[in-house]
């Protein structure tokens, strides 16, 4: 690895070691290479321009720290000032935008069969039909340490990899694109997946702050905003972990056909019933601990296994608190199966995941080789980017994160995107919630939400939208489709 690494300093397109804090070696140049495409969308062909380039990473006194890599997307014949443009990237924190850029957004998405369960190798990339480019360009962004963005020069990896850091990096590489391709007149977006929701959250806080943007619209597909709410449901002193993620575990009973056969027939119905159980019985119960009576405490159990297909006898000896890991084990046990925790409609065997170190999620085991062959491929052959270094689809560039600041209010981004909201109150918020999504479950997100505080004029500006799959809902052929039109009437 060591050697590897001494071979790519001599690259001269990329001067950075993978694993350097600081380098004196000669920075790369600004790298941009342009190409022009067509695809066709709702039916009409859209001509359009692909940009794959390298932007410097700049501290206050004009050091360059860092580089990071994007790939820009604008439609042709239309004039940039009046043109809407929307800022994308994923989440992790250490994942580069490879997810929202080839799932569903971009010009081209990987193959998978209709239900987003993958297909044998090699994989297949296609036209996107679905992508939003026939209504706004885009630019995805990968963050230092994701993709082919790294620290150097002056800088080093404390200098990006943490909440605040990560937020005023970002932030300025968006100014810095506009001022360079005259888009400071466009209507403004961020799209952000994942960890990538609690980025756009404070982007848009800190650059309507510092800067004076104001975006129209931020986007949150699979949204996490507030870490508090889902800490260890194991932990007595959570009342809020436990909750949030119980309706996702009824959906989860529901999709592997779990419940009882009068649960099963509607999985709204289902729904309802369990978001208010979770409000109710069980927030009642997990409130009062040991001053809850033994009757509330059989109810409420009894209650828990009939929406989780879960055993009364297992909820009882984990006293109503069910961690994720407990549950994807648990739920298939007898059939040695575990469902996944990204998108727990996929399944891996249990042996399997039990015997090899850690949790081995299905659904992403499904996702990483077609993602990461596509980018890889796509970049090389139609964008004609070439680089010797490797491609961090997720880990590996980020080894730890800056939390500090964070901490100090108490791990809730939601506070920043309100502040954000006030002051610029035509802003829109769209939210994308996948049923089987355990990772970042829809009912904390929901449970955030009403917990925000926000004015009855800005609740308004809230869209919830919902998919009957996981985190990426858009693997799911059903849930592209939507999301193209939900996305499409927001922008719209």
């Amino acid at each position: 690895m060591r050697l590897l690494a001494c071979v790519l300093l001599l690259v001269p397109l990329f001067a950075w070691a993978d694993e350097a804090e600081k380098s004196n070696d000669p920075f790369p140049e600004e790298i941009i290479k342009v190409t022009s495409h067509k695809v066709t969308i709702n039916g009409k062909k859209v001509e359009y321009q692909a940009t794959a380039g390298i932007s410097f990473v700049f501290n206050d006194e004009h050091e360059k720290i860092g580089n990071i890599f994007y790939t820009a997307y604008t439609k042709k014949g239309e004039k940039p000032g009046s043109r809407p443009i929307t800022f994308a990237y994923n989440g992790g924190p250490g994942s580069a935008s490879v997810w929202l850029h080839m799932g569903t957004l971009g010009p081209k998405r990987v193959m998978f069969d209709k239900e987003g369960f993958p297909l044998p190798p090699p994989y297949k990339v296609v036209d996107n039909e679905y992508s939003i480019l026939d209504k706004t360009d885009l630019v995805f962004i990968d963050p230092v340490g994701t993709g082919y963005s790294r620290a150097g020069g002056k800088g080093t990896n404390e200098n990006f990899h943490g909440v605040w850091e990560d937020v005023a990096t970002v932030s300025e590489f968006i100014r810095l694109y506009m001022t360079r391709n005259n888009r400071w007149s466009s209507p403004k977006y961020l799209i952000g997946e994942s960890y990538g929701t609690l980025r756009s959250a404070g982007i848009a806080h800190h650059m309507s702050e510092k800067m004076g943007v104001y975006f129209n619209g931020v986007m949150l597909i699979s949204s996490v905003l507030n870490y508090a709410i889902e800490n260890d449901p194991n932990d007595p002193t959570q009342i809020m972990s436990p909750i949030s993620i119980f309706p996702a575990y009824t959906a989860t009973a529901w999709y592997h056909n779990k419940l009882s056969p009068e649960l099963q027939k509607d999985l709204d119905a289902t729904l309802a019933q369990s978001r208010e159980f979770a409000l109710g019985e069980l927030g009642s119960a997990l409130l009062q601990g040991d001053w809850a009576s033994q009757a509330q405490k059989d109810a409420a159990i009894k209650k828990f296994a009939a929406l989780t297909g879960l055993s009364e006898a297992f909820v009882r000896e984990q006293q109503l608190r069910v961690s994720l890991k407990e549950f994807v084990h648990e739920l298939r046990r007898d059939e040695g199966l575990t469902v996944g925790r990204l998108d727990s409609r996929f399944v891996t065997e249990q042996l399997d995941a039990m015997n090899e170190p850690g949790y081995r999620d299905p659904s992403y085991m499904a996702i990483h080789g077609p993602y990461t062959g596509a980018i890889m491929s796509y970049l090389k052959s139609d964008l004609q980017f070439d680089s010797d270094l490797r491609y961090h689809i997720l880990g590996g560039g980020v080894k730890s994160w800056n939390y500090k600041e964070f901490a100090d209010d108490m791990f809730d981004m939601s506070h920043k995107l309100k502040a954000a909201m006030l002051r610029n109150p035509d802003m829109k918020v769209f939210v994308a919630n996948g049923y089987y999504d355990l990772a970042t479950p829809f009912f904390a997100t929901e449970f955030n939400f009403a917990h925000m505080g926000l004015p009855d004029a800005l609740k308004k500006n809230v869209t919830m939208t919902y998919y009957e799959s996981g985190h990426m809902m858009y693997i799911r052929h059903h849930d592209l489709v939507k999301l193209k039109q939900d996305l499409d009437a927001f922008i719209q």
